[in-house]
């Protein structure tokens, strides 16, 4: 299948793609096949709670090459029977490899009902990477201060990751900036007319930087507002190659080399030999 989108994207590692989401339910082999023909070569399958942990599972055992999971419960998820989706998933956590905690963190963007039990269980999650020694896949919406409390409470030296769809302000890097084994996660958002997050990409260093999409949301323009897919990773890959003034080559194989260091996925490119 030729790929629709211009352009390439050799050796592209996608960090985080609900990829299992009913959304992709009718074409998802199809998804799969566009990212696969313009280069991705690995994407990283975020869990949310008990009930996707079957969908994360089908999709990588189908897909054992390409779709990497990840294991955790999204603090959106952690209502009143938190526990017992716990228990589950660190059950589930012992049967197969995973390569990430997550999708987990502190979100009080929707609902602060919760927010101590969502406290309760980033910390006990972060606990759990730790012990595993497991990167972990952090959602902080509205809540950076109190993400980086726990962080800091759970033991910073011994915890790597990355704060997933960043979108913060120089400040907020800053303080990521002082935990020795983090990385921001950026996807479309960067493509956004008039969003700020450019002007904060001054202050990162390509280094600490993953790219992502969160398919199937926050689609880069010119496909903003539609479904987003691993495939259209190639744009934020040109917007972030034109802020740092390096060819989209140059910046796909610096973040694919950053993702392939802290999730530990199998070198299976000689891409990574060519700079």
């Amino acid at each position: 299948m030729t790929s629709p989108l211009s352009g390439g994207l050799g050796g592209a590692i996608d960090t985080h793609s609900h990829l299992y989401a009913a959304q992709f339910d009718d074409d998802r082999q199809e998804v799969i096949c566009r990212a696969k023909d313009i280069g991705i070569q690995a994407v990283l399958i975020p869990n949310e709670d008990v009930g996707s942990i079957r969908a994360v599972r089908e999709l990588c055992d189908l897909e054992p090459n390409f779709a990497y999971p990840m294991m955790g419960l999204h603090p959106t998820s952690v209502q009143g029977n938190y526990v017992h989706e716990m228990t589950i998933i660190e059950t589930v956590l012992t049967q197969r490899k995973y390569y990430a905690i997550g999708e987990i963190g502190i979100d009080l963007y929707w609902d602060k009902q919760f927010f101590k039990e969502q406290k309760i269980t980033f910390e006990e999650q972060l606990r759990w990477s730790i012990d595993l020694q497991l990167p972990v896949s952090i959602h902080s919406r509205e809540s950076f201060q109190e993400t980086l409390e726990s962080i800091y409470k759970v033991g910073v030296t011994h915890l790597k990751g990355v704060f997933h769809c960043f979108g913060g302000t120089s400040e907020q890097w800053n303080e990521i900036s002082k935990l020795p084994f983090f990385f921001v996660g950026i996807g479309g958002i960067v493509t956004y007319k008039n969003n700020l997050l450019k002007d904060t990409l001054h202050h990162i260093p390509v280094e600490r930087i993953v790219l992502e999409t969160d398919s199937p949301y926050l689609a880069p323009a010119p496909f903003r507002g539609k479904r987003n897919e691993p495939a259209f990773l190639i744009e934020t890959a040109k917007m972030l190659a034109a802020c740092y003034g390096m060819t989209a080559e140059k910046l796909i194989h610096i973040t694919a080399q950053n993702a392939q260091d802290l999730f530990a996925l199998p070198k299976k490119s000689s891409f990574y030999d060519i700079y």
